[in-house]
C-alpha cells in the first residue's frame, strides 16, 4: 500500500525493520524537527510541526503494522476473527475496515476491489473473511491501537 511504503520511506526504514528500530529512527528524526528548536523562526517553526506530525503518524502507524506488535496482539486478534461476527465493514481506497461484534475494528490493507465485491455478494461474509481476507492481508487494530515501542 502507498501509505505504509510513504511512511517507510519518510522514517528511512526496510520492510523489515524492528520496533528497536523504529524507536531510534523515530526519536532521531523528532530531535532534527522537533518545533521547540525554531522558536526564533516562525516559518521554520510551522514546517517543523508539520513534519513532526507527520513523523508521529508514521511511527504509531508503522509500530501498529510491525512484527512484533502482530505477534503480541495475535492470540485477541485470532479469538475476535473466529469468536465474533462482522458487525459492519467499510472499503476505501484499498483498505478494508471490519467492525467485530466484540467492540474490536481492524483494518485490512492492499485488499484488491475483486475481493471485497466478493465479500459483499459472498452468502456468509464471516466465512469469506475468514478463509480469504483475515490472515491474508497486513492489519491493524483500530479499536484498540497499541503502541509498544
Amino acid at each position: 500500500m502507498k501509505k505504509i511504503v510513504d511512511y517507510r520511506k519518510l522514517l528511512g526504514v526496510a520492510k523489515e525493520a524492528e520496533l528497536q528500530e523504529l524507536k531510534t529512527v523515530y526519536r532521531s528524526l523528532m530531535k532534527t524537527w522537533h518545533p521547540d528548536k525554531f522558536n526564533d523562526n516562525a516559518e521554520l517553526k510551522l514546517e517543523a510541526e508539520e513534519k513532526s506530525k507527520t513523523i508521529i503518524e508514521a511511527y504509531h502507524f508503522l509500530v501498529s503494522i510491525a512484527p512484533e506488535t502482530v505477534a503480541q496482539t495475535f492470540g485477541a486478534y485470532t479469538e475476535t476473527v473466529t469468536l465474533a461476527n462482522i458487525a459492519d465493514f467499510e472499503y476505501k481506497s484499498q483498505v478494508l475496515r471490519v467492525d467485530f461484534t466484540d467492540g474490536n475494528s481492524y483494518e485490512y490493507f492492499d485488499v484488491p476491489k475483486a475481493v471485497y465485491v466478493k465479500l459483499i455478494n459472498a452468502d456468509s461474509p464471516g466465512r469469506f473473511a475468514r478463509r480469504h481476507i483475515f490472515n491474508e492481508y497486513v492489519y491493524r487494530s483500530v479499536s484498540k491501537l497499541v503502541a509498544t515501542a
